[in-house]
């Protein structure tokens, strides 16, 4: 609009603005100008509003110092918020899209990786590392130990084999094949280069021993020979054009505990500096969300007719090194570096991990809970079918949704208090709330029965259990599918959450429960819930924890 604007063409303006389909939000400027009026504009804009409630985020830029106060005043009372400067609202609106764009991540529905039944983390493998160590009084774990820990969790390394001297090293360069690199082998040296710890593309065995020759004096010229125990021999793997050196770590921030790292690797990390942060555990979801911070991740995706990166097998790697983060505890610090990304491959070539100290009292923990294992138990129905018990996740969501599917009419009332359409049950914003819990306040369990022939999973029930804020106490909620009522699954599912209950320290449970809902009623007192009924139309179940 022209600068001799008056208050009726500026609240037709902003009238216009708010009908446009195309925009998703408003800004309103104004500059003093001969014939602008800030204040009588101002109150035009709330009247405009009024009669018009706006459903996109509304900003006003009122400029112009003392003279625009009165205005900027007016637009304040009707809770529009004024900013100095319009840059300042661009920089605001950016700042919104990113904040919904998070959340819409948060509950943006993850996909279950199809091989993560068959490739779970060999965690005995590690706690037996991790005790070793501690036992030897190591913080820290040589490049070879860290590989393997990498491997126990599905994470993919380089060939790394250990070589006590000049002939044990040829010998295995020459199974592993030419050119090979020689790194220093040591339970205290982190960063070998800084020692003369590297020796890179070795072609034949007489380079192999004066590489390995090298090495060992100048560790021991630089800081002792006590620091020297072999050296590893690897593969030397090409870079060609499409690979990319990508760095994954953790290290401890004194508020959230574990903290994640991605972004661009190699010998120049510190001055590239592209990195994003995250939260361990992640999901494929938030994996994404994570490399998408970052500078590297365009590159990743394909440029300058190059293939791109496999991401799904990225985001899958990036969920294994966050559970292995979550999981472990012991580990102070750990970082892959250089991780090499192409369109082939995702290959750890060297890993770094630190521990807490033996002696270390309280260990920290995620500020989001980890996946509770120690809930997953399997179960037997009385038809013989094999199924496993186990906490809800996000990825779940479809399982869930095709659970809803087939219920009765009278399952949904009796487990709602009302009757409640199939598509409000399956909403994406409802489900996504349902399955992405904070375990620390919420347990869900699910009945999840694996068909031996298709594979396929199906969930058959599905119990809850939601402390209540601020107190000690719990609610629980209840439903299993209408082909697998009164086969004890319900008592079994109830009595799972009485023991949760008990191990999260609560002292009370209770449920309402409709008076026909006699099934409910008869499994509750069978796992030890007093019932009273508190209205004509209302049944409270209630049990003590306290005695244990």
């Amino acid at each position: 609009i022209l600068g001799d604007a008056d208050p009726d063409r500026y609240a037709k303006s902003i009238e216009v603005a708010l009908k446009d389909k195309n925009s998703d939000g408003l800004l309103a400027i104004l500059t003093p100008q001969a014939m602008t009026d800030p204040t009588k504009t101002a109150r035009r804009f709330v009247e405009i509003l009024q009669g018009n409630p706006p459903k996109k985020p509304i900003l006003a830029s009122w400029m112009g110092g003392d003279g625009i106060t009165p205005g900027e005043q007016i637009l304040n009372n009707s809770k529009i918020f004024t900013l100095p400067f319009p840059d300042t609202a661009a920089h605001v609106f950016n700042y919104m899209w990113q904040y919904t764009y998070n959340l819409q991540g948060l509950y943006e529905t993850p996909y279950l990786p199809s091989d993560e039944d068959e490739n779970a983390p060999n965690r005995q493998r590690v706690q037996r590392m991790l005790e070793a160590a501690k036992a030897e009084g190591r913080t820290l774990l040589t490049e070879y130990e860290s590989k393997q820990l990498l491997e126990a969790y599905g994470i993919p390394t380089v060939t790394t084999r250990i070589a006590n001297n000049e002939d044990e090293a040829i010998a295995l360069a020459d199974k592993i094949g030419y050119p090979v690199v020689l790194k220093l082998n040591s339970t205290t040296i982190t960063h070998k280069a800084d020692v003369g710890g590297v020796r890179l593309l070795l072609q034949d065995a007489d380079t192999v021993r004066k590489a390995f020759q090298a090495i060992q004096s100048s560790v021991k010229e630089k800081v002792g020979a006590q620091h020297f125990q072999g050296v590893t021999v690897q593969p030397m793997l090409k870079m060609s054009q499409g690979d990319y050196e990508l760095i994954v770590g953790s290290s401890l921030d004194p508020q959230f505990g574990p903290v994640l790292l991605f972004g661009t690797g190699g010998a120049l990390v510190e001055v590239f500096k592209d990195s994003a942060l995250g939260l361990p555990p992640l999901n494929t979801t938030l994996a994404r969300r994570m490399m998408e911070q970052t500078k590297i991740y365009q590159a990743l995706q394909g440029v300058r007719g190059q293939d791109s990166v496999d991401i799904e097998a990225l985001e899958k790697l990036l969920v294994r090194f966050s559970l292995l983060v979550a999981e472990q505890p012991w580990i102070k610090e750990m970082d892959i570096n250089p991780l090499l990304a192409s369109s082939e491959h995702l290959i750890a070539l060297d890993a770094r991990v630190v521990l807490h100290e033996a002696e270390t009292q309280t260990l920290p923990k995620p500020a989001i809970s980890p996946y509770p294992l120690q809930y997953v138990q399997p179960w037997t129905l009385p038809d013989g079918k094999e199924i496993v018990i186990r906490p809800i996740r996000p990825e779940d969501e479809p399982l869930v949704r095709k659970f809803h599917e087939p219920l009765s009419q009278e399952s949904v009332y009796l487990r709602y208090f009302h009757l409640m359409s199939l598509t409000s049950r399956v909403a994406h914003d409802r489900l996504s709330r349902l399955c992405f819990i904070d375990y620390d306040r919420e347990i869900a369990l699910v009945a999840d029965y694996q068909d031996s022939e298709t594979g396929e999973h199906e969930i058959l029930g599905i119990a809850r259990l939601s402390q209540l804020h601020g107190l000690n106490e719990a609610e629980f909620a209840m439903i299993v599918s209408d082909r697998y009522q009164h086969q004890g699954l319900g008592t079994e599912l109830l009595s799972r959450l009485i023991n949760i209950g008990k191990k999260h320290g609560l002292s009370r449970i209770s449920a309402n429960i409709l008076p026909e809902n006699w099934p409910m009623q008869r499994v509750s007192e069978k796992v030890g819930f007093q019932l009273h009924r508190i209205a004509p139309d209302m049944i409270t179940a209630e049990i003590l924890l306290d005695d244990g």
